[in-house]
């Protein structure tokens, strides 16, 4: 049987220089060719969904991509949101992981004052701050939790990831923790990798960017995870 065509946001600004805008053409033909999971993708500016509700919606899955800072901190939130409380397949990698854990601490926490210091360099309290070694360029080692959403997609209890960021969260984890956050991956040093929503369909973030993975023909295994949540939603509501 042929699946749905699954229609997917790619939340952020569309830029040829940023490389991992550009790698994503390759995984949407890679997904179609090897898995057949058929994704009919649309650009969504963050500019675009702060102008109003309902930017996602319709959608069968949001991905909130790199490439921070975005046009408009208030798009992305308003995204991350919708797809969070409307369980909307979601996938935040890089800025798109820090901006999850911003409105997650926000409107879940009621942490109103959480900043992300790239934006807000002089914020009182900033959940997303400079890396104490920045992560551009780098390559590192992930260790996944058992029993979680990302070990089930991932399928291993290490993997070696890339990074392109120099912003991450260690500040309120635990109030992040206590209000059903699971941050479920963690690199060799303890520092938060990886984060999901348990009680979600499909919610998965992080630090890490799977689509630089490889030469972008072989989707990493949570793009792939990402694409038949979206196609089993779509599949759903045909």
């Amino acid at each position: 049987m042929t699946e749905p065509l699954a229609r997917v946001a790619l939340v952020g600004d569309r830029s040829h220089n940023v490389v991992s805008h550009t790698r994503l053409p390759l995984l949407l033909d890679a997904l179609a060719d090897r898995e057949r999971l058929l994704l009919d993708a649309y650009w969504v500016p963050s500019w675009q969904a702060a102008a109003g509700p309902g930017a996602v919606d319709g959608f069968d899955a949001v991905w909130v991509v790199p490439g921070s800072p975005y046009r408009s901190e208030a798009g992305v939130l308003r995204a991350i949101r919708a797809a969070r409380e409307g369980g909307i397949p979601f996938l935040g990698t890089c800025g798109g992981f820090q901006h999850t854990l911003l409105e997650y601490a926000r409107e879940v926490c009621g942490l109103t004052g959480a900043a992300h210091a790239e934006n807000d360099p002089d914020a009182a309290d900033p959940l997303i701050e400079p890396l104490a070694c920045s992560l551009v360029g780098h390559e590192g080692a992930v260790l996944v939790e058992p029993d979680s959403l990302a070990r089930s997609v991932i399928g291993a209890e290490r993997t070696v990831e890339r990074y392109f960021c120099a912003y991450g969260a260690t500040r309120h984890l635990d109030t992040l923790t206590a209000h059903g956050l699971r941050f479920s991956g963690h690199d060799e040093d303890g520092h938060v990798r990886i984060a999901e929503l348990p009680d979600h369909p499909f919610f998965l973030a992080s630090l890490f960017q799977p689509e630089l993975s490889g030469d972008g023909s072989r989707p990493h295994p949570m793009v792939s995870a990402w694409a038949r949540a979206a196609v089993e939603r779509a599949r759903g509501r045909r």
